[in-house]
């Protein structure tokens, strides 16, 4: 599934897709690197992409549980569950995500 172009996706910001199933994925910038993972918190389910990016971590703007945005771990409590994570992929200028989880 497209995303964005890869010069329309500045480093930093989050994109948020919506699979053919009806979950989000959010897409993340770090540093020209591309990830992707379920935007909902395993905790109570608060919306990862509203969240603060620090290295490839995202901290979740409820309760501050950290995820790993390359394993989708959760690394700091309140969230013990991990979510899932997808590939992706830059094909001709497009940033594409996978529809289905990678792990």
């Amino acid at each position: 599934m497209d995303v964005a172009k890869v010069e329309d996706f500045a480093d930093g910001t989050v994109r948020v897709v919506a699979l053919e199933d009806g979950r989000e994925v959010a897409v993340f910038n770090v540093g020209g690197r591309f990830y992707a993972i379920e935007d909902r918190c395993s905790h109570e389910e608060e919306a990862l992409s509203w969240g603060v990016t620090e290295g490839d971590e995202v901290i979740c703007p409820r309760h501050g549980a950290r995820f790993s945005l390359v394993t989708g771990a959760a690394l700091t409590p309140p969230a013990c569950e991990p979510v899932a994570t997808f590939a992706v992929r830059v094909e001709g200028g497009i940033v594409q995500v996978g529809a289905a989880p990678a792990r």
